[in-house]
């Protein structure tokens, strides 16, 4: 018999129903588009951008652009974590500008900027002494523009390389690349992730 109780029921079942695929039916999609699909949601971590697979750079042996201008044996990027920069040695304003970026952020890293050293590899016009001396202290300047530095360049992705910097790890592997007119603390951040999680360098 469809007595009101009953109707009163039936409508009260069929909201419940309603609510319950209102909150249950998105549930479901998502979970077979992540476990049904071959879709899976973007996982990006880091700020930069990964150079996969990661480049072992060969070993060289660079001059060192110093009063002294001792030559550097071996790979200069083994036993510390190395934001390197590649440009020439003139050090125009965007140099200038990757170089900035790349010492404070190394400064904001307090206790473990001692872990990461500064490369410039300089690929021509060697160099702005005067410039580099006053405004980047502690910076290793590398002549690169000989055959041996030639064969290293060759390793360092070239498009939009004035204003970049590039991660190297204590092994010697180039892994990452910044863009340096970003906001710099996506590379703050990252290197502060590396620096934690790694037990060398």
């Amino acid at each position: 018999m469809n007595t009101p109780a009953s109707r009163l029921r039936a409508r009260n079942l069929r909201t419940l129903a309603a609510l319950a695929a209102l909150f249950g039916l998105p549930l479901l999609i998502a979970f077979f588009t992540y476990y049904g699909s071959a879709w899976r949601p973007a996982r990006r971590v880091n700020h930069g951008v990964l150079i996969t697979p990661a480049r072992p750079l060969p070993p060289v042996s660079l001059p060192r652009v110093s009063l002294a201008a001792a030559a550097v044996h071996g790979t200069p990027f083994r036993g510390k974590w190395t934001l390197v920069y590649v440009g020439n040695g003139a050090c125009d304003s965007a140099c200038r500008q990757a170089l900035y970026v790349m010492r404070q952020t190394r400064l904001a890293l307090n206790n473990d900027m001692t872990r990461l050293q500064r490369v410039f590899l300089a690929s021509g016009d060697c160099c702005a002494r005067e410039l580099l001396a006053r405004e980047q202290a502690g910076l290793e300047i590398l002549d690169a523009a000989g055959p041996a530095g030639t064969a290293l360049l060759r390793e360092f992705p070239s498009p939009g390389r004035e204003h970049s910097l590039f991660v190297v790890d204590p092994l010697g592997n180039l892994m990452m690349s910044y863009d340096a007119r970003r906001d710099p603390h996506g590379l703050l951040g990252d290197l502060k992730k590396l620096l934690k999680l790694s037990h060398i360098g």
